[in-house]
């Protein structure tokens, strides 16, 4: 019986984390604080935009991958000016992926609030 057990719960934790996973690659809209990891947060080297959403009362940091869409809204929608104290209000669609336990946001689009 508690074998029964043991693997009954293995199952239900296992095909949680399937359904996770499975949400990953999807697009998807985020709505958050937007700011720079280097400037406002002090967490990279190099200019990098972030979207802090707040779900639930938890946070979760979007880091957004360089591309086309990131370079030209870090400039235009003042990604790098922002502070913690000052954030900007952003919505982002796009991707995001789970890598080396950070959250990564592929955006095909960024709007200002």
């Amino acid at each position: 019986m508690r074998k029964l057990l043991v693997l009954a719960a293995a199952g239900v934790m296992f095909s949680g984390l399937t359904l996770l996973k499975a949400d990953e690659g999807k697009k998807v809209t985020i709505s958050g604080d937007g700011m720079c990891a280097k400037c406002a947060l002090k967490e990279t080297k190099t200019c990098q935009n972030v979207v802090i959403e707040t779900k639930d009362g938890k946070k979760t940091t979007y880091y957004i991958v360089a591309n086309a869409v990131a370079k030209k809204a870090h400039s235009r929608d003042g990604f790098c000016q922002a502070s913690k104290d000052d954030p900007i209000k952003v919505k982002v669609t796009g991707t995001v992926e789970e890598k080396d336990g950070k959250m990564e946001l592929t955006a095909e689009k960024i709007e200002k609030e």
